[in-house]
């Protein structure tokens, strides 16, 4: 088993981006990273390897992100500008922003699953974090990707 400065080192960049999938706020993401870091020190002990140790972590975060949002009721979002600015003028930043903008706007799950796409967790884990066979999760996974496309082509931002 790895100690737990090692796993938050590893693990933490990660998190964090699956946490602003969900929150588009950094402060409550890193909030949400410090709640989840802490569940996985205070019951790293109890982790049975049944899973990777990153299939537990994420599904740790995404049960804390979801305790928020309910707590919040519904997440506002900022809405998505009518007008941005010429594509090579938008820094890569500006880029980011709009693709967590366009990720708040989908429903929880495939902020949960697209989240987890985007840090390179392997679908057959996405699959057992949020309880969908494989083959729904790829399904979902395409899906989600096809919704993005469009609403960041609509910006006309990544073309």
């Amino acid at each position: 088993m790895t100690d737990f400065d090692e796993i938050y080192k590893r693990y933490s960049p990660q998190i964090f981006r699956v946490c602003m999938g969900y929150t588009n706020d950094p402060d409550h993401a890193k909030d949400l990273v410090q709640e989840t870091f802490f569940s996985v020190w205070r019951n790293l002990s109890s982790f049975r390897n049944e899973s990777h140790i990153s299939t537990w972590i994420f599904r740790i975060a995404t049960n804390h992100c979801l305790r928020a949002m309910e707590v919040a009721k519904r997440m506002p979002l900022d809405e998505l500008p009518e007008q941005l600015a010429e594509p090579e003028t938008v820094s890569q930043e500006g880029k980011l922003a709009l693709l967590y903008k366009c990720i708040a706007t989908l429903p929880e799950t495939d902020r949960i699953i697209i989240s987890l796409e985007l840090e390179d967790v392997p679908q057959n884990e996405i699959a057992a974090i949020v309880g969908l066979s494989e083959v729904n999760t790829r399904v979902k996974i395409h899906r989600i990707k096809e919704k993005l496309s469009k609403k960041i082509k609509l910006y006309g931002q990544f073309e």
